[in-house]
């Protein structure tokens, strides 16, 4: 017991020493350039920081959040009137279940899109449409793969969904490359009359 109470308080000690290069660290001014984006760019140098914005320059095809990706958001869009059984992000494929229309009860539909990239363009998306066909008594069904107009048709639509969703992130971007919100005072009472 005493050794293991040894132990532990040196490990203390150890981790406490730690905390040296954390400390606060004062700062001459006259050192530091008024110019905020030179002094992003030393701190970056420095390896003090990151940016969030390189994510949309370059061939970086990482998204931080799924929201953020046109092409996964067209493709919930398009898909939102089927139950889906998987939308998986980080494996990009999103899969629904099995659908049907009230007008033809024996005829279900489903889906299965996979994200080959993340860049909206032509071969992005490896769409599957299987269609089971069932008898009138439920009990004899076949299902078929088919990869026929309507995977062209999808794939289309998701692609210019997700286009103009690009060039609403892009807009915004361009108009507004920093976001400050506004602090609300919560301690001021509202006057009534």
């Amino acid at each position: 017991m005493k050794l293991i109470t040894a132990l532990s308080l040196i490990l203390l000690l150890f981790v406490q020493s730690a905390c040296g290069p954390l400390a606060y660290k004062k700062t001459d001014a006259k050192k530091v350039s008024a110019d905020p984006k030179k002094r992003v760019e030393k701190n970056l140098t420095e390896g003090r920081g990151f940016r969030l914005s390189d994510a949309m320059k370059g061939n970086n095809n990482t998204y931080s959040f799924a929201s953020s990706n046109p092409l996964w958001k067209a493709t919930l869009e398009i898909l939102d009137f089927m139950p889906l059984v998987s939308a998986n992000y980080s494996g990009g494929i999103v899969i629904t279940d099995w659908y049907s229309e009230k007008d033809n009860p024996n005829e279900f539909i489903k889906i299965t899109v996979k994200f080959l990239t993340n860049e909206i363009r032509s071969d992005a998306l490896d769409i599957d449409i299987f269609i089971k066909e069932c008898s009138q008594n439920s009990f004899n069904c076949s299902i078929d793969k088919k990869n026929n107009a309507l995977v062209a048709e999808l794939s289309l639509n998701i692609l210019k969904k997700a286009a103009v969703y690009e060039k609403e992130i892009i807009k915004q971007q361009k108009s507004n490359p920093y976001k400050f919100s506004k602090p609300k005072r919560r301690d001021k009472k509202k006057k009534t009359e």
